[in-house]
């Protein structure tokens, strides 16, 4: 893994999620804590207005606007992932720290919480441009 990656994931109206960076060896069955230590570099929402950044210890975020989009941006050799607000483009929260092994994004849409939190994550879309010898190639969607 190298470079720098971006995606945009739609969390809506959701109740509970979690989202970020994974490396490739996590642990993926029984109990598993969610910090950089264990290879989780992630953003949570839990009990509808609680956002945490999973450090040890977790850091709680005082959003004053609830995002419906949120951006993860990875800068693999400058060792940050990075959390946006895609409405209206506010910086969330940075981790720093150094990455040795592949990286994955990583996605959680939680328990439904009593049937309030049934809607799905979702990735979505970019349009692509890609510049080639000075002219550009727009990318299909």
């Amino acid at each position: 893994t190298s470079g720098k990656h971006s995606w945009e994931v739609d969390v809506g109206n959701k109740t509970q999620w979690s989202v970020g960076v994974a490396k490739e060896s996590v642990r993926r069955k029984g109990k598993i804590t969610l910090i950089p230590d264990n290879g989780f570099w992630t953003l949570i929402l839990r009990d509808g207005n609680k956002y945490k950044a999973c450090e040890k210890p977790s850091k709680l975020l005082d959003l004053t606007v609830k995002p419906r989009k949120i951006r993860v941006c990875l800068d693999y050799e400058g060792g940050k992932v990075s959390f946006y607000n895609s409405d209206n483009k506010s910086h969330i929260y940075t981790f720093t720290g150094t990455f040795t092994e592949k990286l994955y994004p990583y996605f959680c849409p939680c328990n439904t919480d009593g049937g309030k939190n049934t809607e799905h994550l979702k990735i979505c879309p970019q349009i692509v441009t890609i510049q080639e010898d000075g002219g550009f190639i727009p990318a299909s969607k």
